[in-house]
């Protein structure tokens, strides 16, 4: 859920005015997997709003994409009503929300680059730091990027769903394509990226 601060960061105008992106929930894609003994389990999250901002002039960045715990979805109800109700306890925790603290990487043009994430990622109530590699690629104002990262929730308090029978592991791994737009206009040349 953090790609596209990422990209915004490489966006900076070298007036050191501040910038702003808008995240755009139709084309961001949240998925997620969770290994098991018999099968795996596979879904999708909705991304509900999100936004960043950076300041040149200090050199910092700041932002947050929020997602909703009631839009995952698996394909099965029942299992969905289980993960909402038991898991992610949806009705107590509403949102998952990640923060952006600090960004490190590079990019020059628009061909694609490998950049850092760190930021806080809240879910079921408690706060987690988390440091995610990501691929990032901007053409213009329009900005996209990947990456993947793990979510170890059984350690972080939730349910372990696993039952005599059906073994999961204690991890899920999200993966997250993300699309946006800038609101200024980006540089041409190349931006380092170190806080």
């Amino acid at each position: 859920m953090i790609c596209a601060a990422a990209v915004l960061y490489v966006t900076l105008p070298a007036s050191g005015q501040q910038v702003s992106v808008g995240f755009d929930p139709a084309l961001t894609k949240i998925s997620w997997s969770l290994a098991g003994n018999v099968h795996n389990t596979h879904g999708t999250f909705q991304l509900k709003e999100g936004s960043a901002r950076v300041d040149a002039s200090h050199g910092t960045a700041s932002g947050e994409l929020i997602v909703e715990a009631e839009s995952g979805e698996s394909g099965n109800g029942a299992r969905d009503k289980r993960m909402k109700k038991e898991i992610l306890e949806a009705d107590r925790y509403p949102e998952i929300r990640f923060t952006v603290t600090k960004l490190e990487g590079a990019i020059s043009g628009d061909a694609a680059a490998n950049v850092r994430v760190f930021g806080r990622f809240d879910i079921h109530g408690a706060s987690h730091s988390i440091s995610i590699p990501l691929t990032v690629k901007i053409k213009g104002v329009d900005f996209s990027g990947s990456g993947k990262f793990v979510v170890p929730f059984v350690d972080w308090g939730m349910k372990d769903p696993s039952n005599f029978l059906f073994k999961v592991d204690k991890t899920v791994e999200v993966q997250i394509v993300v699309v946006g737009h800038v609101t200024t206009a980006p540089l041409a040349s190349s931006v380092n990226l170190r806080n």
